[in-house]
């Protein structure tokens, strides 16, 4: 389970740490910063898929996502004593991502290049990455560390150099593969690599959840859904099929949920419901409904990931099957570590009932986002390896 995240420079995320446990509620305002600590998040996961420079392009470029105000902001600059200005950078730009648990931390630094004649002269480059047993990092607990073209490894009181001309657009999650010398970078690789990341489901009238499927066994729901059928069934078959059955008649009093497989092995869920002679298919079902079993689908999947992460659950469902949405959520993270952004207010009332919840309210000071309440005794043991470049 991750301890801390980390954010520097990133956005409206100058200087972001926070504490998660195994149930995380992220809330605030409309552009208090939830969608860019979402996203910060989703570029941390494309560090272990080899996209973490094609995902910053899609952003707009490196240049475009550095924090737009002054480098610090002073105390009599958040006091209103002075007018917020800026002066000439001290250190160079970067944008930082990381995070820890128990067992490891790891944390990456991307740049701009130095001028060149090459036409992607604005590719962003990896300037630093380092993995350090612990959840803190000191000079003494590095394991791995990436500068530029180079990565070298701890072996005893010195270090072997593995690489001396790794890509600049190259993670050394992608370049560093050996389970003996470097246990640490497949595990955390592995485990970046699971994370699950739900977002928008579609729900419209030519959505593939509600078309007939070629049903497979699918223990882990697709992110767009289309394996919606497939993936009930299969938590028919190896899953919890009491919790499935309770999650329906939880939201739908006297329904019941079906699987209805045809001759060329397509497969259509089914609703039946108390008074009605048939069953609804999936073209019959409501947004809100359709959505409601992707969310079951995907929060009792027969084979939970390290992460889940929940982007704005609440969208197209009424607010009466809010707090069973909850406590689907509330039980998945009894066996994963679920992120959840919200604004609902029944949603995050149900959720922050739960004794595992760790609630983080988020608010925009001077454009900067800031966890409300968190003071510096408040955030987690945390330093930057390359703070002091």
């Amino acid at each position: 389970m991750i301890n801390t995240l980390a954010i520097g420079n990133y956005r409206s995320l100058l200087n972001l740490i926070i504490p998660l446990s195994s149930l995380n509620l992220i809330t605030g305002s409309n552009a208090s910063g939830k969608s860019n600590l979402y996203r910060a998040l989703r570029l941390l996961a494309e560090t272990a898929q080899g996209g973490v420079v094609n995902a910053l392009a899609r952003e707009g470029g490196l240049d475009s996502t550095f924090w737009a105000g002054p480098e610090k902001l002073s105390k009599r600059m958040r006091s209103g004593e002075v007018p917020v200005q800026g002066g000439p950078r001290q250190k160079a730009a970067r944008l930082r991502l990381g995070f820890s648990n128990d067992d490891f931390g790891y944390s990456i630094a991307l740049g701009l290049p130095k001028p060149s004649q090459s036409v992607f002269s604005l590719d962003p480059e990896i300037k630093r990455e380092c993995i350090w047993a612990g959840n803190a990092y000191r000079p003494a607990s590095l394991l791995l560390d990436r500068e530029g073209p180079v990565i070298k490894t701890r072996s005893g009181r010195s270090w072997d150099v593995i690489s001396q001309h790794t890509n600049s657009f190259d993670s050394v999650f992608s370049q560093v593969a050996d389970p003996m010398r470097t246990p640490e970078v497949v595990s955390l690789r592995e485990d970046i690599r699971g994370w699950r990341f739900y977002d928008h489901f579609r729900t419209d009238a030519e959505a593939p959840a509600r078309l007939p499927q070629l049903g497979t066994r699918t223990p882990v729901l697709h992110h767009d859904g289309r394996d919606l059928a497939a993936a009930l069934q299969t938590i028919i078959e190896i899953g919890d099929t009491e919790a499935l059955h309770d999650a329906i008649s939880d939201a739908f009093p006297g329904a019941r949920l079906g699987i209805s497989v045809q001759q060329d092995s397509r497969f259509t869920v089914e609703l039946h419901q108390e008074g009605l002679l048939r069953p609804l298919s999936g073209f019959e079902l409501s947004d809100g409904t359709l959505r409601y079993l992707l969310w079951v689908a995907a929060l009792l999947t027969p084979r939970p990931p390290p992460l889940m992460v929940l982007n704005e659950p609440e969208t197209s469902l009424h607010p009466d099957l809010l707090p069973a949405l909850a406590r689907l959520i509330i039980r998945a993270s009894e066996s994963t570590q679920v992120w959840v952004v919200s604004h609902a207010s029944r949603l995050i009332a149900a959720l922050e009932s739960a004794e595992q919840c760790n609630s983080l309210a988020l608010e925009k000071s001077l454009g900067q986002t800031q966890v409300i309440g968190q003071g510096m005794l408040d955030q987690p043991s945390w330093r930057w390896p390359d703070q002091s470049r």
